[in-house]
């Protein structure tokens, strides 16, 4: 069963970088396409970064584009989201997710197997 867990939320101030981390265990973690995705208080969760196995692809949702930046590393089974430039309007629970291979990174919750529990992120203005 794979199990994720996400670190390095916090409370920053507008205009400042946060970078979270996701640990990946119970399946060799190379095969997966992994994303983060974000819920703010009242919304419902979205999508924000996704990168393909090898880490050759990734995508963004155009309101953190060129802000963020989503990486891994197969060594250490982790996958990262470097913040920088915050806003007030990034403050959310930030969760990490994986889904099974495909060649495409598509951006619905629906097709991700696996969710961590989520870190808070808070950007204060």
């Amino acid at each position: 069963q794979v199990q994720l867990v996400e670190s390095g939320g916090g409370f920053v101030q507008a205009g400042g970088s946060l970078r979270l981390s996701c640990a990946f265990s119970g399946r060799t973690f190379s095969p997966y396409r992994m994303a983060w995705f974000r819920q703010a208080p009242g919304k419902e969760r979205e999508f924000v970064a996704a990168i393909r196995w090898n880490g050759g692809i990734t995508e963004y949702a155009d309101s953190v584009k060129g802000r963020f930046t989503i990486s891994r590393d197969n060594a250490k089974n982790t996958v990262y989201l470097q913040m920088n430039s915050l806003k007030p309007e990034d403050t959310a629970v930030y969760y990490c997710a994986a889904g099974g291979f495909r060649v495409s990174l598509p951006r619905s919750r629906s097709s991700y197997d696996y969710w961590g529990q989520g870190t808070q992120v808070t950007v204060s203005s």
